[in-house]
C-alpha cells in the first residue's frame, strides 16, 4: 500500500474519531479529577468541595450543595426526619440543635425512641462510649444497657421513665393533642430542668420548644414514651394522641410552604415511618384532599437501605414521583447518599453552618391552627366544586 493511501486512511480515521467524540463532550464536561494533596488544618468545607469527588463522598458533596444552595434559601420550608439511634450518639446536641437554632430546620418528624433518648441529655443523665464486643449477658447482670457501642446505666431508663410519667400526669396533659403539642409541652419541662441543671439547650425537645419548631412522631406508641403513656392510661390518665391532627398539620405546613412561601424540602436521615410520614403530606394534599399540587421540591436522604428490597427506607426519589410525593420537574434537585447518618450529618451540618447565614426562625408551631384553617378552606372549596 502506498504512503499516500496510508495518509488518506489515517485522515479518514481521525475524522471518524473526532465525529464520534463530539456527542461525548456533554458527558465529559465535569470537573477533571486531579485533587491537590490534603494539608493539615483543612476545613470541612474545603474537604467536601475539593476532595469528596466520587462515590458516596461525591453524594455528600452534592447533598451539601443542595442543602446550602437551594434548600436553605429563604423561600423554602425544610422538614427533617430522624430514624436510627441518632440522639444517643450525641447528634442531637452536636448537629440537630445547631441546625434548629440557625433556622435551618422548620419542622421535624422523628421516631419516639430518638426523642426519648434525647430527653436523657435534658435531664443530665450520662451515656458513655463503649465497645460493641462486650458480653451482653454480663451487661444485663451489671444493669448496663447497650446501643451498639454506647453504654449507660439502667437507671437512665428508669429516671427518664419517671420524668415522663410525672409530667404526663400534670393537668395540662389531660386531653387529646397532636404529637406536636405533646412534644412542645415536654420541651417546656425539659427547658426548665436544663435551667436548674445549668445546662441549657441540651435536648432537641427543649430547643424546638424555644424556637417554635413543631416535632411529630409518626408512630407514638412505638417507643418508651408511648409505653409510659400506655401505663398511665391504665391508671385513668386522660391524655390521648390525635393522629388526625398530626396528618392535617403536616399537610398544612407543606401546603402553606407552596402557597405562601415558595418551596418545600425534606431532609431525610435514615428512612422508616418518619420518611413516609413526611413525604405522604403531598399524596394527602393531592390524592385524599383533592387539592392541586405537584410534590416536594427538594429531596435529600442519607440512608444505608437498598432500593431493590422494596422497602420504603430505600425507595428512590424517582419512585416517590410515581406517588406524587416529589415534583417530577424537580428530580435534578434530589440527592441520596448511601452512608451512615452519624458520618454524614456532622459533615453536612458543619458545611451548612460555615456557608450559610442563619435564617429567621419561622416558628411554625405558633401558627399551626391558622395553617390547618387554610388547608380546611381549600379542601372544602374543592369539595364544593365537585372535584372531590
Amino acid at each position: 500500500m502506498s504512503v499516500k493511501k496510508n495518509v488518506s486512511n489515517s485522515k479518514t480515521v481521525l475524522k471518524k474519531s473526532a465525529a464520534a467524540k463530539a456527542p461525548a463532550k456533554k458527558y465529559l464536561s465535569g470537573r477533571v479529577i486531579d485533587p491537590a494533596p490534603i494539608t493539615p488544618g483543612i476545613s470541612v468545607r474545603e474537604l467536601i468541595d475539593e476532595h469528596f469527588l466520587a462515590y458516596n463522598a461525591g453524594r455528600i458533596r452534592e447533598a451539601s450543595h443542595l442543602f446550602t444552595q437551594k434548600m436553605l434559601k429563604n423561600d423554602t420550608v425544610v422538614g427533617m426526619t430522624l430514624t436510627g439511634a441518632l440522639t444517643p450518639a450525641g447528634l442531637g446536641k452536636s448537629a440537630i440543635i445547631p441546625l434548629i437554632k440557625a433556622g435551618f430546620v422548620d419542622f421535624i418528624i422523628s421516631t419516639g425512641a430518638n426523642l426519648y433518648h434525647d430527653a436523657h441529655f435534658g435531664l443530665g443523665l450520662k451515656l458513655h462510649q463503649g465497645s460493641p464486643f462486650v458480653d451482653d449477658t454480663k451487661l444485663r447482670n451489671e444493669q448496663v444497657v447497650r446501643i451498639y457501642d454506647i453504654l449507660f446505666d439502667y437507671t437512665v431508663l428508669l429516671d427518664t421513665d419517671s420524668f415522663f410519667r410525672q409530667v404526663i400526669g400534670e393537668k395540662e396533659f389531660q386531653c387529646e393533642m397532636s404529637t406536636a403539642v405533646f412534644h412542645n409541652k415536654i420541651g417546656k419541662y425539659l427547658a426548665a430542668r436544663e435551667t436548674i441543671l445549668k445546662n441549657p439547650d441540651s435536648s432537641i425537645l427543649s430547643v424546638a420548644y424555644k424556637c417554635g419548631v413543631p416535632i411529630y412522631t409518626s408512630s407514638p406508641g412505638d417507643s418508651s414514651i408511648g409505653m409510659n403513656f400506655a401505663a398511665l392510661a391504665l391508671e385513668g390518665n386522660k391524655m390521648k394522641f390525635d393522629i388526625a391532627a398530626d396528618i392535617n398539620e403536616t399537610a398544612a405546613i407543606v401546603l402553606n410552604a407552596k402557597r405562601n412561601i415558595g418551596k418545600s424540602a425534606i431532609f431525610i436521615l435514615g428512612g422508616g415511618s418518619p420518611k413516609n410520614f413526611a413525604l405522604q403530606t403531598e399524596p394527602q394534599i393531592q390524592e385524599v384532599l383533592g387539592i392541586d399540587e405537584k410534590g416536594h421540591d427538594y429531596f435529600l436522604q442519607v440512608t444505608d437501605a437498598r432500593p431493590d428490597t422494596g422497602g420504603l427506607s430505600g425507595a428512590t426519589p424517582s419512585e416517590a414521583v410515581s406517588w406524587g410525593k416529589v415534583d417530577p420537574d424537580q428530580l435534578p434537585n434530589t440527592v441520596v447518599a448511601y452512608l451512615d447518618s452519624t458520618v454524614a450529618l456532622p459533615l453536612i451540618c458543619s458545611y451548612a453552618l460555615s456557608t450559610v447565614k442563619p435564617r429567621k426562625l419561622r416558628r411554625l408551631y405558633d401558627s399551626l391552627d391558622a395553617l390547618v384553617d387554610s388547608l380546611k378552606k381549600e379542601y372544602f372549596k374543592v369539595k364544593k366544586s365537585g372535584r372531590r
